[in-house]
């Protein structure tokens, strides 16, 4: 049995500070254009697997996860 069968629905919660950086990541961003506050919330996001970094070059760039 898949764990997918299992469980019907599955949420992670959010903040709603947290909900708003997400609505405000449109695509691939430099993590350095967020404030310092973003960041912060931003690195939450990268723990709670609701946001994906990348190091593309010496730079690190946030892109937010498909599934919201």
């Amino acid at each position: 049995m898949k764990i997918n069968e299992l469980i019907q629905h599955f949420s992670i919660h959010t903040t709603n500070e947290e909900k708003q950086v997400l609505c405000k990541m449109g695509s691939v961003r430099p993590i350095s254009s967020y404030s310092e506050r973003d960041r912060f919330i931003i690195e939450g996001l990268i723990r709670k697997s609701l946001v994906s970094k990348v190091i593309q070059n010496g730079t690190v760039l946030v892109v937010a996860n498909e599934l919201r």
